[in-house]
C-alpha cells in the first residue's frame, strides 16, 4: 500500500504512518478474526481529490460483539498475555481518522483516512 501511497509524494513520517496502521489493522484480523483458523483479508486503497488516502481493511472472520470497548486501549479479545490490545489505539494514533464495522458472525471492516501534505 505504500507503493500506491507514492503516488501522492508523501513524505517519510506519513509513508511510515500508514505502514503502522495497516500493520494493526490485518494483524488485528488475523490474531481475532480468525482464531484458530485461516481466512481472507482484503485491503483496498483509494485516493481523493485533495490528497486524501482511504484505506479499508476487511475480513470475514467472527466479527466484533461491542466495537466501543474493542476499541479502548488495552481491551483485547487474544486468548495469550502477549497481546497489549493497543490496535486500535496505535491506528487512531497515526491516521486522521478511523471507522470500524463489524456484524458478528460476519466479518469486520475498518477504514482509514490520511490527508497527505503536500511538501514544501
Amino acid at each position: 500500500m505504500s507503493g500506491f501511497a507514492a503516488q501522492l509524494n508523501p513524505q517519510i513520517d506519513e509513508i511510515s504512518d500508514i505502514k503502522t496502521a495497516i500493520s494493526e489493522a490485518v494483524t488485528n484480523a488475523i490474531v481475532h478474526a480468525y482464531q484458530n483458523t485461516t481466512g481472507k483479508i482484503e485491503l483496498v486503497g483509494t485516493i481523493y481529490q485533495g490528497r486524501i488516502l482511504y484505506i479499508s481493511i476487511k475480513d470475514w472472520g467472527c466479527g466484533i460483539v461491542d466495537i466501543e470497548k474493542a476499541m479502548e486501549p488495552l481491551f483485547s479479545t487474544g486468548l495469550d498475555e502477549e497481546r497489549a490490545g493497543l490496535g486500535f489505539t496505535v491506528m487512531e494514533s497515526f491516521m486522521d481518522s478511523i471507522k470500524v464495522r463489524s456484524v458478528e458472525g460476519k466479518g469486520t471492516t475498518v477504514v482509514m483516512v490520511k490527508k497527505i501534505r503536500v511538501k514544501s
